[in-house]
């Protein structure tokens, strides 16, 4: 029986979290982890699809006809389902080699973290099945959930980036950040996954105000990529969250939660969720375990070793 695997990388946005919609300059890094699907071709029309999180337990299992995936129809009820065949959909409109030289399919997609992480559990997917059948990831991505791209990127590079959107196309620069004073960063988990598409919208309200922002946040992306101390990196951190508090009108994740905190605390992405970013000179595990946040993982286990 034919097989073939992908794997994507699992991302992190450092810089220009929501202005990198409008085409500011992102710093994003690839994470350790990631996710991998293995397809197996069979004789019967079906598609077969299992996914299993990192433990190894099937989070979600479902049978469908491949004629629903060229239809974009199903009898299905549930969200996942449905949006699993738009997107096999899409990428059949993209490309429609696969489902003409086969039959069938038998697919198991596995996570190498917690699905709640906030990771790229869809943005792998998304570039697992544009491996899969061959197309433009940020192409398929427009199709099914948007957003701006730099997850994509992540997924398909190995190294540190800096990524924009310039007249909708998305431009990947791999850079050399590599900090000197990596194990003073660390990431620790909210205990709750954030709604990108939700937070996109929210955003949206506030989406007038971050134009004139924006050359300060590019101007603190080529800050954060060049500083040479964690003290430096830090204070870069704080007047972004400075900054991105006032577009959104809402307080730092260090007022709401930690501000007794003797360090710097930076959100990741959607504001309210998934990880945060802390610089500190001591290793602050414990504080944040005394908090109630027991996921606390340090730079070299989070983000992928630096490869240009």
């Amino acid at each position: 029986m034919t097989q073939n695997v992908f794997y994507s990388n699992g991302k992190l946005l450092l810089s220009a979290e929501y202005l990198v919609l409008d085409g500011a300059k992102a710093l994003a890094v690839p994470t350790v982890f990631g996710q991998s699907l293995k397809v197996e071709y069979t004789n019967q029309p079906i598609v077969e699809w299992a996914s299993l999180d990192s433990d190894g337990s099937v989070w979600y299992n479902v049978h469908f006809s491949v004629s629903e995936i060229i239809e974009n129809k199903t009898k299905a009820q549930d969200a996942v389902t449905k949006k699993l065949i738009e997107i096999l959909h899409h990428a059949h409109k993209l490309s429609a080699v696969v489902l003409q030289n086969h039959k069938g399919f038998k697919v198991e997609t596995k996570l190498s973290f917690p699905k709640n992480w906030g990771l790229g559990t869809s943005s792998t997917l998304i570039n697992n099945i544009a491996q899969w059948f061959g197309v433009n990831a940020f192409e398929l991505l427009d199709a099914s959930f948007g957003g701006s791209g730099y997850d994509i990127a992540c997924a398909q590079n190995n190294s540190p980036i800096i990524y924009e959107k310039i007249n909708k196309k998305p431009f990947i620069t791999p850079v050399a950040f590599n900090p000197t004073f990596k194990e003073n960063l660390f990431f620790v988990y909210l205990n709750q996954k954030q709604n990108s598409t939700n937070a996109i919208a929210s955003y949206k309200n506030h989406q007038h105000k971050a134009i004139k922002y924006m050359p300060q946040i590019n101007a603190i992306t080529a800050l954060m990529q060049n500083a040479t101390s964690g003290k430096e990196f830090g204070k870069l951190m704080q007047e972004h969250e400075v900054i991105l508090s006032h577009i959104l009108e809402s307080e730092t994740v260090k007022e709401q939660l930690f501000p007794d905190f003797n360090g710097f605390i930076k959100s990741l992405g959607a504001w309210g969720g998934d990880f945060i970013m802390v610089a500190s000179k001591e290793n602050p595990k414990e504080y944040f375990k005394q908090k109630g946040f027991d996921t606390f993982l340090t730079y070299a286990k989070m983000v992928k070793t630096f490869q240009l």
